[in-house]
C-alpha cells in the first residue's frame, strides 16, 4: 500500500526515532486519520529495531501475553512470561539500555482502561531509566480527551512528553495524491464528499466516475461508508440522538448558536453547547468568528468541518428511506446530482481555496505573509445591510478579499468590477483583490488584483 502526504508529521517522528537517548511520544487524532499508518511509514523508513503493539480491549493478563510474544520474536527468543504489564515493560527499558529500539502502543486507552495506574507504571519507568535507556516509546490513541488528559497537570505523565502530535485532516492537496488521475475538478468534488481522511480516500476507485465512486461508497444501500457517519458519532457521544439533530441543523446552513437551538430539538442551551464542544473535539464542526471582529460571540457560527459528515446529513440521513427502496443512480440523480453541483460543491471550493491560501502562506510564498484568514463581517446601516465575506486575509498592508468562483465560465471583467464594488460599498477597504476560477479568466490584470486558475492549486 502507497504512503501519500504527512510529510511533515513523518520527518517530526522520524528525527525523534533517531535521536540518542529516551523520548516519549503522543500521537492521537480522530478514528481513520491515519495514526498507525504515520507510525508504521516512519518505522519502515528508520532502521532502528521495534515493538509494535496494538492493545486489546481484554484483561491485562490477556495484553501481557499477547505482548510477550512479539517481545519473544524481537529479540528472537522463546515467549517470555512476565507477570503483568509492569514487569514486561521493565524488560523492554532494560533492553533499550544497550540498544535504541521503538515501543509502539497503539490505542493505549484500551490497555490503559485495564490496567491498573498504567500512567503512573510507565512514569516510574520514564524516571528510572531517563539517563540510561535509548527507547522511543511512542503512545497512540482515538480517543482524544483521554490521550489529551497524559498531557494534564494532573497526570503522572505531564512534563514528560517529548513529542505530541495530534494528526488533523489531509487539506485538500494532499487528499489529492489519492486520487491523480482525476481532473482538477474532479478532484474538488471528490474532497467536498470525502475529505480528508485516508481511509475514506483509499477507497476511491481510479476505474470509476466521481458519481459512481459517491453512489458504491456512501449514496447506496449497504455501502461501504454508509453508516460510518453515524458508528463514529455513537462511539465518542452517548446520546446520538441530540448529535443528529445539530448535524440537521447545521446541514441546512443553520450557524448561529440561537438559530441551531430553534432549528433543532435538543432540550436545552447547556445540552447544545456540550454537544456542540464535544463535536468539535471530535474534529467533524468548527467554531469560527469573523477576523474583525473575533470576540463578539453573536457573531461566531458553528459549521460541519467533517466533509463526509456533511455530504451523509445534507443528502443521505434525512432521505434514508428513500434510498433504501430506490434505484442507487436514480436516487442520486433526483436528490443529490443537481444541489451537489450548483451548490455543495461551490461551498466546499471556497474552504479548499482557504487550504490553497494557507499552505501558499506557510511555504513562504506569498508576497506578504497573512496573519489572519477567514470571514470578515459587515455592517452598512444606511443600506440596512449586513453579511459577511467568506475568504479575507489580513497582513501588514491590510485586507485582502477573494472570491472564489467554481462555475464553468471564466471569470469576466464585469463581474470583477461588480465584486470590487461590493466590497467597497460595504466600507471594507482592500489593497488587494483576489479572484480564484475552475475556468480560469477573461479579465484585465492589475496590481491590486490577484488571480489565481484552478490548475495552479494542483501544481
Amino acid at each position: 500500500m502507497v504512503f501519500y502526504g504527512r510529510e511533515r508529521q513523518k520527518k517530526i517522528l522520524l528525527d525523534m526515532i533517531k535521536k540518542d537517548g529516551q523520548a516519549i511520544s503522543l500521537i492521537y487524532g480522530r478514528r481513520r486519520i491515519g495514526k498507525s499508518e504515520l507510525i508504521k511509514q516512519s518505522l519502515k523508513e528508520s532502521d532502528v529495531p521495534s515493538i509494535y503493539y496494538e492493545c486489546k480491549q481484554t484483561t491485562e493478563r490477556n495484553n501481557v501475553d499477547s505482548l510477550a510474544e512479539i517481545v519473544g520474536d524481537t529479540f528472537e527468543f522463546p515467549k517470555p512470561s512476565f507477570s503483568d504489564m509492569e514487569e514486561l515493560l521493565n524488560f523492554v527499558f532494560k533492553k533499550a539500555e544497550a540498544m535504541s529500539l521503538v515501543l509502539v502502543f497503539d490505542e493505549y486507552p484500551y490497555l490503559r482502561e485495564n490496567v491498573k495506574g498504567l500512567d503512573s507504571i510507565i512514569q516510574s519507568l520514564i524516571d528510572k531509566y531517563k539517563d540510561t535507556s535509548h527507547i522511543k516509546f511512542i503512545l497512540c490513541g482515538s480517543y482524544v480527551d483521554t490521550m489529551k488528559e497524559l498531557l494534564a497537570k494532573q497526570n503522572p505523565l505531564y512534563g514528560r512528553i517529548d513529542l505530541t502530535i495530534d494528526l488533523k485532516p489531509m487539506d485538500y492537496f494532499e487528499s489529492a495524491l489519492f486520487y491523480q488521475n482525476f481532473s482538477d475538478e474532479d478532484k474538488v468534488r471528490l474532497y467536498s464528499v470525502f475529505g480528508g481522511i485516508p481511509y475514506y480516500n483509499r477507497l476511491i476507485d481510479a476505474g470509476k466516475s466521481v458519481r459512481e465512486n459517491i453512489i458504491d461508497l456512501i449514496a447506496s444501500p449497504g455501502a461501504r461508508l454508509e453508516n460510518e457517519v453515524s458508528m463514529y458519532l455513537s462511539s465518542e457521544i452517548s446520546k446520538i440522538t441530540n448529535a443528529n439533530e445539530i448535524f440537521e441543523a447545521l446541514a441546512k446552513g443553520f450557524s448561529k448558536y440561537k438559530d441551531i437551538l430553534d432549528q433543532s430539538n435538543v432540550s436545552s442551551g447547556p445540552t447544545l453547547v456540550d454537544v456542540l464542544d464535544k463535536l468539535i473535539k471530535m474534529d467533524v464542526v468548527k467554531k469560527e468568528a469573523p477576523i474583525n471582529d473575533e470576540n463578539n460571540k453573536k457573531k461566531a457560527g458553528y459549521f460541519i468541518s467533517d466533509n463526509l459528515s456533511l455530504f451523509y446529513y445534507k443528502y443521505i440521513f434525512r432521505n434514508i428511506s428513500r434510498m433504501n427502496i430506490m434505484n442507487p443512480e436514480i436516487f442520486y440523480d433526483k436528490y443529490i446530482d443537481e444541489d451537489f453541483e450548483t451548490k455543495h460543491v461551490p461551498k466546499v471550493f471556497e474552504e479548499i481555496c482557504k487550504q490553497y491560501l494557507i499552505r501558499q502562506n506557510r511555504e513562504g510564498l506569498l508576497e506578504e505573509p497573512f496573519e489572519k484568514i477567514g470571514k470578515y463581517y459587515y455592517d452598512v446601516p444606511v443600506h440596512k445591510k449586513n453579511g459577511e465575506f467568506d475568504i479575507v486575509t489580513l497582513d501588514d498592508n491590510g485586507y485582502i478579499f477573494y472570491d472564489a468562483k467554481f462555475r464553468k465560465e471564466p471569470i469576466t471583467e464585469s463581474m470583477v468590477r461588480e465584486e470590487i464594488l461590493q466590497v467597497i460599498e460595504t466600507g471594507l477597504f482592500c489593497y488587494k483583490y483576489g479572484f480564484i476560477a475552475r475556468a480560469g479568466f477573461d479579465c484585465d490584470v492589475a496590481d491590486d488584483r490577484v488571480l489565481i486558475s484552478l490548475s495552479e492549486m494542483y501544481q
